[in-house]
Parts: structure tokens; sequence; C-alpha cells
């Protein structure tokens, strides 16, 4: 049985998180980290799935195809080294639980498939908190499109791919991708706000004086 305070309903959202386990490295080059984002793509459907290969996988980017029916809404993502963490709104019944899922089984088989290796990749199951208030989202909004900051990787991760952290299709007008962002940045007037908004919000999350909820908390190494 779960041990989850909140159960995961349709139309909430969820701060979701899990790193290697061991703290390993879990994106050792940009070709892992397209393939954990175009898991994010693929398997984010109601529909049956196959494997990536057998659904296209060098068809990089872009949303989910209009009409299947979403799992989840993302609303922000990072990925960094050794851990990720996303915003997800779940979409339909047992969404967010089957997309980690999925997300989960299918990483770790590539993972291990490239590195010729046979343990669990990841530590337990993913972490989630939920979003409870509209100040939390935005505050946490800030630390999961800027975590690489956070862990002061010196835009190391990003590097990788353009597709490493959201924080790019929040603060470019001309960007487009796979999240949700109205949620966020239509309590703004600008996306220069957000921005002002964000950067500010991630200095007090690192210098532990964020007073919304204690963030810090939920930092991964």
């Amino acid at each position: 049985m779960s041990s989850r305070k909140v159960a995961f309903t349709n139309r909430e959202l969820f701060h979701v998180y899990n790193r290697g386990v061991d703290k390993r490295i879990i994106f050792t080059d940009k070709h892992d980290v397209r393939r954990f984002f175009q898991s994010m793509v693929e398997f984010n459907t109601v529909d049956p799935i196959g494997s990536l290969y057998e659904n296209s996988f060098n068809r990089l980017g872009g949303e989910t195809p209009k009409l299947m029916k979403r799992l989840v809404n993302i609303i922000a993502y990072c990925l960094n080294p050794n851990h990720f963490h996303m915003i997800l709104e779940q979409a339909t019944d047992g969404g967010i639980s089957e997309f980690m899922k999925r997300i989960g089984g299918g990483y770790t088989n590539y993972f291990n498939n490239k590195y010729k290796r046979s343990a669990s990749l990841f530590q337990g199951v993913f972490k989630d908190v939920h979003i409870d208030t509209n100040e939390y989202l935005l505050h946490v909004s800030a630390y999961v499109n800027l975590n690489d900051r956070v862990h002061k990787l010196g835009g190391e991760t990003p590097k990788f791919v353009e597709s490493a952290s959201s924080w790019r299709e929040y603060t470019d007008e001309g960007s487009t991708g796979i999240c949700k962002k109205k949620i966020v940045l239509g309590q703004f007037r600008n996306i220069d706000e957000y921005k002002k908004f964000a950067l500010s919000s991630l200095e007090l999350i690192i210098n532990g004086k964020d007073e919304s909820r204690d963030i810090g908390n939920f930092l991964l190494e």
C-alpha cells in the first residue's frame, strides 16, 4: 500500500523528483538526456505504447500528438547529471503513477543496455510533494526551472542538450516545447517579469530564506 500523504488527483499539481541510486550519474552525455526527454514525450499517452524504437525514437522534440489523451501535463522540468525534477499535473486517473513507471522502467532498460549493467538505476520509487498553494507553485517553478543553478552547475547541464531544462521554454518568447506554461506565466505581465521573479526566488531558496515552504528539503545532491 502506498504511504503517499496526498493521493494523486486529476488537475492537481505535484513536484516529482528522484536521483540515481547511491547518487550515481544517470545522464552521462547528451544522448542520455535526449533519450529521457523523448521518453517524457512518447510515453505521455493513455493509449498503449511500445518501445521508443517502435515509436520512431529519431523523431525528437515536439508535443505528444494532440489526438492522444495525455497521462499528465508537464509544467516544468530539469534534468541534472544525477537527478531530475518535474512539476506534473495529473490529466487522467492514475496518470502520474503510470507516466513515472513508464519513464523509470524504460530509461533504466536503455541505460543498463548501453552501459552493460543490470542493477537498479534510481533510488527507489520517485518522490512527490503536493503543490497545494499558488504561492508554492510559483516558487517551485523557479526551483525546478533553475535547478542546475541551485546545484551551482554553472550551466553545465544545459550544455548536454537544449531540453535539459524548461527554463528556455519559459524565458524565450519564440521557444516551443512540451510544457503547459500558462498556469505560471499567465500570472505575470510578461516573460521578463517572471524571469526577474524566478531569479529572485532562487536566491532566497539557495540562502534558505524562502518562507513559502522549506523547498530546501527537496534539494537532491
